[in-house]
């Protein structure tokens, strides 16, 4: 786990340039073998990225790196070229916001959901975060609106109100950084599009960095980055991947064969 001596770090507050991952190699035990090898890629500030891949590739592993919830067992993270070693933790998750396929929900109301670890959040604002994530008009339906209780996980909603639940806290947190951990990949299509439409509200003006599950939703990122084994082994966008006849296009086949 992340072992950091907190007195000598720097707190970030803002996200200028880059994120750059530098020869890092990581494994959970030091007598396992690595999750992931030799990875290097940059992310610009505004890049929308993918990470593609079969189960197990590394992807989740690379954004729990990112998080800073493991420290690379060698290379690099840098952020604005700060190393994450010499970054208080808190300061950096502070600057990423995360929507997961299982949002983390908690048996209170709608507001107090949305408004989860921030203070003194004026109703106006969660509303507003509400509209942008698709999920004020059926909060509006409701007897008790934004009072509503959702029970433990959210049981009182259906997949997609999770979902948009989770994408209105993302909204209303306002990070520079957003990982979305294919937020769509089990709904069915009617949630999905209201899903995907606050997402594209979500994105505007963040750099993303996308888990993705089904690579129709990806089509239009800046780069999409393929793992396999824990390495990464293509890198372009769409157009350029399915030309390069590799691992991407393959995968990409594959999931159209089974519609």
């Amino acid at each position: 786990i992340n072992k950091k001596i907190e007195k000598d770090v720097v707190f970030k507050k803002d996200f200028n340039d880059a994120i750059e991952f530098k020869n890092v190699y990581f494994k959970y035990n030091p007598d396992e073998s690595e999750i992931l090898k030799n990875i290097n890629i940059k992310i610009n500030k505004g890049e929308k990225i993918a990470l593609v891949g079969s189960s197990g590739a590394g992807k989740t592993t690379f954004a729990n790196l990112l998080l800073d919830f493991y420290s690379t067992s060698s290379g690099q993270i840098l952020i604005d070229n700060i190393d994450y070693k010499k970054i208080n933790t808190a300061s950096i998750r502070g600057l990423i916001g995360i929507v997961t396929q299982e949002p983390i929900l908690f048996n209170d109301s709608i507001e107090n959901n949305i408004a989860y670890g921030q203070d003194d959040i004026n109703k106006d604002l969660i509303i507003r975060a509400a509209k942008n994530a698709n999920i004020d008009s059926y909060i509006e339906s409701i007897e008790e609106k934004y009072s509503t209780k959702i029970g433990e996980r959210g049981v009182r909603l259906s997949g997609g109100q999770k979902q948009r639940l989770s994408i209105a806290r993302a909204i209303l947190k306002n990070t520079p950084i957003l990982v979305l951990d294919e937020a769509t990949s089990s709904l069915d299509s009617e949630s999905e599009l209201k899903v995907q439409n606050a997402i594209d509200n979500l994105v505007k003006n963040r750099t993303v960095i996308i888990i993705a599950h089904r690579l129709s939703t990806i089509k239009t990122a800046d780069k999409i980055i393929v793992f396999e084994k824990g390495e990464i082994i293509e890198i372009g966008n769409h157009e350029q991947l399915i030309n390069n006849n590799g691992k991407y296009k393959k995968l990409y086949e594959l999931q159209y064969e089974n519609k």
